[in-house]
């Protein structure tokens, strides 16, 4: 089985670069899964550290282990909610984070938050995805699946949360959330690079069953429903096979701010 670091290994090299994390930065990670992204910062700041932050308990002790075997000394994590946590005030000079921003209830307090924890001038690079139909992993899914409305569960196709990973997909919608949270010299540059599902179809459809939209879908179905949309789902897994395993066209924004 596959794990979502696997599947953004392309999106991880770009956050990487954009971040272009200094030797002696302090950093923050807000939705850091299972560490990837912090550990790559806290090697990058081999004279400051890095803090990962994230609302799954499982995913922090997982990124505990990793740095421990590491050796990692610099590095720290928390099970915490970024919206609310209580973050020591100018404390960083970077927050990063890879698709961890678009599920806040209250995305400007959220935002403000974060904010209040960097340094007057710090960064804040983050990766999110842009709109739905602009992803064809996402359209592709729901098609296969036979969900083809545009609004409600269909839309909200991608990751294990449930919630709608587009609501940042919108330009205007992230210029106005990060201004209004005390932001400026917010910037918004294209991204396409491909998300990658397994070397295979069979781990293919085992990595594309554990997301929200599709085991929801598949619970409203009866047996031979379920029979059905998985075939189709394999078929299309299928035709996105290749050298380089099996993979779909993605589109995200990489944001770039700094705190006011």
């Amino acid at each position: 089985m596959i794990g979502y670091d696997d599947e953004l290994r392309r999106h991880n090299e770009m956050l990487r670069r954009a971040a272009g994390v200094r030797p002696d930065d302090q950093v923050l990670d807000v939705g850091c899964g299972s560490g990837l992204t912090t550990r790559q910062a806290a090697r990058a700041a081999h004279a400051g550290s890095a803090l990962g932050v994230d609302i799954s308990g499982a995913a922090v002790e997982r990124a505990r282990g990793l740095a421990l075997a590491e050796g990692l000394g610099n590095v720290t994590f928390e099970c915490a909610d970024a919206q609310v946590h209580e973050f020591p005030e100018e404390r960083f000079d970077l927050v990063i984070s890879r698709f961890g921003g678009m599920f806040f209830g209250e995305p400007v307090a959220a935002f403000a938050n974060i904010g209040r924890a960097l340094r007057p001038g710090g960064r804040l690079v983050m990766l999110v995805w842009q709109a739905h139909e602009r992803n064809e992993w996402s359209v592709s899914i729901r098609r296969s699946l036979g969900d083809h409305e545009e609004s409600g569960e269909g839309a909200k196709c991608g990751g294990g949360t449930g919630l709608d990973p587009f609501s940042l997909g919108d330009p205007s919608t992230v210029e106005g959330i990060l201004g209004a949270a005390g932001f400026g010299d917010i910037a918004l540059v294209d991204v396409r690079e491909p998300v990658f599902y397994g070397s295979d179809v069979d781990g293919a459809l085992a990595w594309v069953r554990r997301f929200s939209c599709t085991s929801e879908v598949l619970g409203r179905l009866d047996a031979a429903g379920v029979e059905r949309a998985v075939g189709r789902l394999k078929e299309t897994l299928s035709a996105h096979l290749g050298d380089d395993g099996v993979q779909f066209d993605s589109r995200a924004w990489l944001v770039t701010a700094r705190r006011v």
